[in-house]
């Protein structure tokens, strides 16, 4: 088959699986409009958001603190973890062959499950709360963190690590000289960029139970307390604002 059958057969079948999509999620311009304009269930959810429900600030306020919380503690478990597993995985530093590829697979294995399916678990394990969340904020990171830990490590240049091995260093002071001097600004923007996410994630997490402003969220809207939710969803925007400019900042001056 030549190159330009290949494509047009490739784009046929591109177009056949999306044109089948659309019909099996029954998407429809009609549907969507009567949804937010005909029929009065948006309308009267919209309606009831208002006034804001300044009352409630303090718990709101105190749940996302948790939530940055959860994140923090998440991203500090995976980074202990993710450290030392992503010096195993680079290909330049591991000890083994065998040991970099079982620990690459494992990263590739732990960002294949979304972090809810995890927090489920966690939570079925430990019950509802904070704890939950925050360890599977730190099982989903481990991969991500590794990944980008291990690529860094993979990058860096071989000048300084051959000049300290040519005069005896060991393994341990390749690394702690000649590695790690290299990917340090590399390592703490990943982790702030990571954490920023883990914030956001952290917000969802509760809606399954682990605890933060999300499980106060979904308390509310199954309540059909639409003036709290109006509060709570406003901090929410403030904190994932505050939290992705003062990440950008940081990871700027690093």
């Amino acid at each position: 088959m030549s190159r330009r059958s290949f494509f047009y057969t490739l784009l046929l079948l591109s177009v056949a699986f999306t044109v089948w999509s659309f019909q099996v999620t029954e998407f429809s311009l009609a549907e969507i409009y009567k949804g937010f304009f005909v029929r009065d269930a948006f309308a009267q959810f919209l309606s009831g958001l208002w006034p804001f429900n300044w009352e409630i600030l303090g718990e709101v306020a105190w749940q996302a603190l948790v939530t940055v919380q959860i994140a923090w503690v998440g991203t500090l478990l995976s980074l202990i973890v993710a450290l030392p597993l992503s010096f195993l995985a680079a290909r330049n530093a591991s000890p083994s062959f065998f040991l970099g590829l079982i620990t690459r697979f494992f990263f590739n294995f732990d960002r294949s499950i979304d972090v809810l399916i995890i927090a489920l678990i966690f939570v079925s394990a430990i019950g509802l709360g904070p704890l939950a969340g925050a360890l599977a904020i730190a099982f989903h990171s481990i991969g991500s963190l590794g990944k980008l830990f291990t690529e860094a490590i993979e990058s860096t240049d071989r000048g300084p690590i051959e000049a300290l091995e040519s005069v005896g260093a060991n393994r341990a002071q390749v690394v702690r000289w000649g590695v790690i001097p290299q990917v340090l600004p590399y390592l703490i923007s990943y982790t702030l960029y990571r954490l920023e996410l883990n914030i956001r994630s952290a917000v969802v997490l509760g809606i399954v139970g682990a605890g933060g402003i999300g499980f106060l969220l979904l308390d509310n809207i199954r309540q059909f307390q639409y003036q709290n939710v109006s509060m709570i969803l406003v901090v929410i925007i403030i904190l994932v604002l505050v939290m992705d400019w003062g990440s950008g900042k940081l990871r700027k001056s690093v």
